[in-house]
């Protein structure tokens, strides 16, 4: 990889040095008056918020805005659920996706890298995002659900309508956030019934896969009922995949701004695994995570009233002095690395393994390819708006084949 800046002052970096200089001023929690919510700015808070689903909850119900699509939707999304529900839908879904299922998808994730390079072989110049960065791990999770592949193109819909950003705007009040949810509405109206046709399939004609094996699990006695699978499918369909197509675009950034690390990398692949730790901790696919306070609660030196929303900045929480030696530097060694990136506690991102088994054989298999990989400098990167997501929408390669 040749060194080349792409513009990564795409907000994020001035959402980084706000973040920072709000820490740096008032200590690890902030109040903003003007949005009425709180910020978690520092590692130790951020790690508390997220370790303590009895105070700062995941459910917000109540607390905002209520969509009957997105409330059908939530059924099954554990994402926002507290104990016990939470315990019982990862439980039953645990189940189904073991750590054994997930590295067995190794062989096929190398396969479909490749057949996705082979399409654009003999090109001088590929978006990695449409070329691979998309399509890998959209493939992986239909395939791993038994939903057809064919349908990809669905689900760069659905997810660019859910995570584009568009619907929002600066102030993200209540009334704004109404609008965005009714806007966004006829999307999830279109996948829940989607999803739930794919699952009463597989109720009626059960088979080996992963949508299958949720239909069957059971907890004490219990089943999933299928409204609860669907909330869980579109998580893993449109989130899921998200989390990897960010990493692997942003970590293509990464390198490229480091080229002494990347040709490290490239000369030994081991490091990896390592390395992609270092680009989730620098650019977090979601910076941000919300949460509710279930009581009044002493968080960082200041009194956070009941029903209260916390915001716990992850983005800044791995870029905290405090935690990380040099945290504004990439460092593709670094050891240990204890970014929050995936969460903290009982909501650990559910589809880590995956996102870094897929990140790591990508680059294998790009580092294999390609002897030279490059941001071309004549074109344009573009980037998501990164309140949502911090992620590359398109992402131009200058590429040499070995």
């Amino acid at each position: 990889m040749t060194t080349q800046e792409p513009d990564l002052a795409f907000a994020f970096e001035d959402l980084l040095a706000r973040s920072a200089e709000l820490r740096e001023r008032g200590g690890p929690v902030h109040h903003d008056e003007e949005q009425g919510s709180w910020r978690a700015l520092d590692h130790p808070t951020v790690s508390r918020v997220l370790s303590d689903p009895a105070t700062f909850s995941s459910d917000f119900s109540g607390l905002t805005p209520v969509q009957e699509d997105f409330e059908t939707f939530r059924k099954g999304n554990f994402v926002g659920m507290d104990p016990p529900d939470h315990r019982k839908l990862r439980t039953l879904v645990t189940q189904a996706f073991t750590p054994r299922v997930v590295a067995g998808l190794e062989p096929r994730i190398r396969a479909i890298t490749h057949e996705l390079l082979d399409e654009v072989s003999g090109a001088s110049r590929i978006d990695l995002v449409d070329a691979l960065a998309y399509p890998l791990p959209i493939i992986v999770i239909a395939e791993l659900l038994g939903i057809p592949v064919a349908d990809r193109p669905l689900f760069t819909r659905w997810a660019q309508v859910l995570f584009g950003g568009d619907q929002l705007g600066e102030s993200a009040d209540m009334d704004d956030i109404q609008r965005a949810l009714d806007a966004i509405a006829p999307t999830i109206r279109e996948m829940n019934a989607y999803i739930l046709d794919h699952i009463r399939q597989h109720r009626a004609h059960p088979g080996d896969g992963l949508t299958s094996r949720l239909v069957q699990a059971e907890f004490n006695g219990e089943r999933l009922e299928d409204q609860e699978i669907v909330g869980f499918v579109a998580l893993l369909l449109v989130a899921g995949h998200i989390t990897t197509t960010a990493l692997v675009g942003n970590a293509v950034v990464s390198f490229d701004r480091n080229p002494h690390a990347a040709a490290a990398l490239r000369a030994d692949p081991a490091g990896l695994p390592t390395a992609l730790e270092e680009v989730l901790r620098m650019l977090p696919p979601f910076p941000e995570l919300g949460r509710r306070t279930t009581s009044d609660v002493e968080l960082g030196g200041r009194i956070i009233p009941a029903n209260s929303i916390v915001m716990a900045d992850v983005a800044a929480a791995n870029r905290d002095p405090a935690s990380f030696e040099r945290p504004g530097e990439f460092d593709a060694r670094r050891s240990p690395n204890p970014h929050l990136t995936f969460g903290h506690g009982i909501h650990f991102c559910f589809g880590a393994p995956l996102a870094r088994l897929e990140g790591r054989v990508a680059f294998e298999v790009l580092f294999e390819r390609y002897r030279d990989l490059a941001v071309a400098p004549d074109d344009q990167v573009e980037f998501q708006n990164p309140a949502v997501i911090v992620s590359v929408k398109r992402l131009p390669l200058d590429v040499e084949t070995t």
